[in-house]
């Protein structure tokens, strides 16, 4: 009988979605059986933001050659900003690197709700797989930029014998874990309030670039007075660009572990903030977006 091979509740075959009612939460099994969707994602972020450019990914190398290139004449050659003996070129690269990863990754998860609006009100997935995807996806951008840093870092250290690593380089994993962090927690934090502020859609890519200017990126910290040197510390980005610098470099940077502390720590307590706001917004984000 037809009747018999129906299920016998619609328990059975329905899913129902429901809030978990906890906001700082995160449903790592369900993310995990969505990881298909995130490797999709990722994949897209990486080809269509070129697919349709002559050079195509190619950019991805160009961009912060560029940027570096500019940085040498007008800091290095105009400005004459030092760098603490490290060939100019070398040092703006390596700090770009990672500011571009910074950067990017924040300005992208920062429209995690204000440009997927239409897939939100449509499909069901856990929301928090898109900024992931975007943090993963600016991690490959990173690798390729890192690679080019790598390459022209040798040349000074096999060829020229200008730089000094150390073996500090150890933490490079670290570094971009919180850098990571950072990124998620205020991208998180962002979108979140863009969903009723729509004015900081204009505000974030001005801010960020005014950040770059607050972080040594263009400058060593050594040359900042004590007095001020302060300040820049307590931005939580400074004592990540000056460990890198420093353990590629061995000078051009300073490895401080309580200030690389208070950058983690930060980055955590972001992170869960963020993800708390997040949680909350999402729940009945799709009526005022």
């Amino acid at each position: 009988m037809i009747e018999d091979s129906l299920p016998a509740r619609i328990d059975d075959w329905d899913i129902n979605i429901t809030s978990s009612g906890k906001y700082l939460s995160i449903n790592f099994k369900e993310l995990w059986s969505y990881r298909d969707l995130l490797m999709m994602f990722v994949k897209k972020d990486i080809v269509t933001v070129y697919k349709q450019t002559i050079l195509g990914p190619v950019w991805f190398v160009l961009q912060p050659i560029m940027t570096t290139l500019m940085f040498t004449v007008v800091f290095g050659n105009f400005a004459k900003i030092g760098t603490d003996g490290v060939p100019n070129i070398l040092f703006y690269l390596g700090g770009l690197t990672l500011w571009n990863y910074f950067s990017e990754t924040l300005n992208i998860t920062s429209k995690t709700f204000s440009d997927n609006a239409s897939i939100f009100g449509k499909v069901y997935f856990p929301r928090l797989v898109l900024p992931l995807a975007k943090v993963i996806s600016g991690l490959i951008k990173f690798l390729i930029q890192f690679a080019l840093f790598l390459i022209v870092w040798l040349y000074y250290l096999v060829v020229k014998k200008s730089v000094f690593p150390n073996f500090d380089i150890l933490l490079i994993p670290l570094l971009l874990l919180i850098m990571a962090l950072l990124a998620l927690g205020f991208g998180l934090i962002i979108t979140s309030l863009t969903t009723k502020y729509r004015d900081l859609t204009f505000l974030i890519s001005f801010g960020v670039q005014l950040w770059m200017y607050a972080t040594p990126i263009i400058y060593p910290l050594s040359g900042i007075g004590s007095h001020r040197k302060i300040w820049l510390l307590l931005n939580p980005l400074t004592s990540i660009i000056e460990s890198f610098k420093y353990a590629f470099f061995g000078r051009g940077g300073e490895l401080s572990l309580p200030w690389l502390a208070y950058s983690t720590v930060f980055a955590v307590i972001l992170l869960c903030f963020g993800i708390l706001v997040f949680n909350k917004v999402e729940r009945k984000f799709i009526d005022t977006v």
